[in-house]
């Protein structure tokens, strides 16, 4: 299961827009910056948060040291996915067997949803 880090980073909607955009692209922190319409140092603390969770990875330019560029790490979001597919089974297993119980009840044969 996704870890709890990787939730509360997600949570925050101005994070998840950082995702989309690195999602097209790897960027560097001034170009993400420039997406939002607030303080740099402000989207450098969410940047931070991202990268904490282990998200999105900080990469250095090789023409330049000082230049950061940002980009997302595939393995966490594998992990999301994996997790939420889990939990898309369980709930269309249970949808199957409603569905089949109401199919059951309407044809007379009264059957039970198993557990």
């Amino acid at each position: 299961m996704a870890n709890d880090v990787v939730w509360d980073a997600l949570a925050d909607p101005t994070r998840r827009r950082i995702v989309e955009l690195l999602v097209g692209r790897p960027m560097r922190a001034g170009a993400v910056a420039d997406s939002f319409p607030v303080a740099a140092p402000t989207i450098s603390r969410h940047l931070r948060v991202l990268r904490q969770a282990g998200l999105i990875e900080e990469v250095r330019v090789d023409d330049d040291a000082r230049v950061k560029v940002y980009r997302l790490r595939q393995q966490p979001f594998g992990d999301l996915g994996a997790w939420l597919d889990q939990v898309q089974a369980f709930w269309q297993d249970r949808l199957d067997a409603f569905s089949e119980a109401v199919d059951d009840s309407e044809t007379g044969e009264v059957g039970r949803i198993e557990q």
